[in-house]
């Protein structure tokens, strides 16, 4: 599928700029070209969609034909635990240039963990000294987004500095921002506006690590296929698409704190969708200070799922 002299320029234009609301849109020449000629309609669908619910909704979508599209996509999103995404990549980055394994053994006092925050390793761990590997510490993270595994390595193995850092090697800087551990947000809940990205810098970096060498290759297939085990957020990008033969999510949630006046501060998923045609496509619904249940948010992000696969890929060769 051959690309326009537009997708290209607006992908250029993307990346310099993750302000950019709305962009990418069909046009007559694009048609002609034999790009997706439904992509101005699919724009035009999940701007209807974002405006329909009771909160921010930003949304980006990259294809594997060199297609962007987004709409909402400011800087401004409270990325929640996808952030445990970041942390991963940059954390494998680390121990590479480090020449240190993610076998590698950690010992972690149990005393020192919160036994209040949502963490499942603690549940399964209650010996009060634990041994465990880095791998299995972020198994715990990017499967079930465990809180006190993200906070001890965080503590322990790399900074929020560090990992700000070197995302920002990868991610353009004006699309993101990472300053603030699961136990700074557990201390203070306002505290999560402070780690943020736009859509389409969250949509970004997942597809970068399914499609580029931005780690080394044992690392980068351990969280591909770590992220493809992710149990949480399954009413979200992978409802609408959880009875199609051959797809394969791989994807990270983050849920949101409620402020005091009730309002669900954030409810995301990013994902790296494969199709059984060979191929693919990357998804991330950020929604923002919600004014519903997360029921609710989970179901406008399964709505805009499914209107992107229909839309695009359903039945078509």
């Amino acid at each position: 599928m051959p690309k326009s002299i537009f997708t290209i320029l607006f992908m250029a234009l993307s990346v310099a700029s993750c302000s950019i609301s709305g962009t990418k849109q069909s046009s007559d020449d694009e048609n002609a070209n034999g790009l997706y000629p439904e992509l101005g309609f699919l724009k035009d669908s999940l701007e209807s969609i974002a405006q329909s619910y009771p909160g921010e909704i930003g949304i980006a979508l990259l294809t594997d034909s060199g297609d962007t599209l987004t709409v909402n996509n400011d800087d401004k999103y409270p990325l929640m635990s996808v952030f445990k995404l970041h942390q991963a990549i940059s954390l494998c980055h680390k121990l590479e240039q480090h020449g240190i394994s993610i076998d590698s053994v950690v010992t972690i006092d149990s005393g020192t963990l919160n036994p209040d925050t949502w963490s499942p390793m603690l549940k399964e761990h209650s010996e009060p000294i634990i041994h465990i590997s880095i791998r299995d510490l972020m198994r715990y993270t990017l499967t079930m987004s465990d809180n006190n595994a993200s906070n001890y390595m965080f503590q322990h193995l790399e900074s929020v500095a560090e990992t700000d850092s070197f995302i920002a090697t990868i991610v353009p800087r004006e699309c993101f921002r990472i300053a603030v551990t699961e136990a700074d947000m557990w201390a203070d809940h306002s505290l999560s506006y402070d780690n943020h990205s736009s859509p389409y810098g969250a949509a970004m970096l997942i597809e970068r690590l399914f499609t580029d060498s931005i780690i080394g290759q044992d690392n980068r297939d351990f969280l591909c296929t770590t992220l493809r085990e992710c149990i949480t957020g399954k009413d979200r990008i992978s409802e609408p698409l959880a009875d199609k033969d051959g797809v394969s999510v791989a994807h990270k949630t983050g849920s949101g704190f409620r402020t005091e006046n009730g309002i669900l501060m954030a409810h995301n998923d990013v994902a790296f969708i494969d199709l059984p045609d060979g191929r693919h496509y990357t998804l991330a619904v950020l929604v923002k200070d919600f004014d519903g249940t997360e029921e609710q948010a989970a179901a406008a992000i399964a709505k805009v799922s499914e209107t992107v696969y229909t839309t695009l890929y359903a039945n078509k060769p």
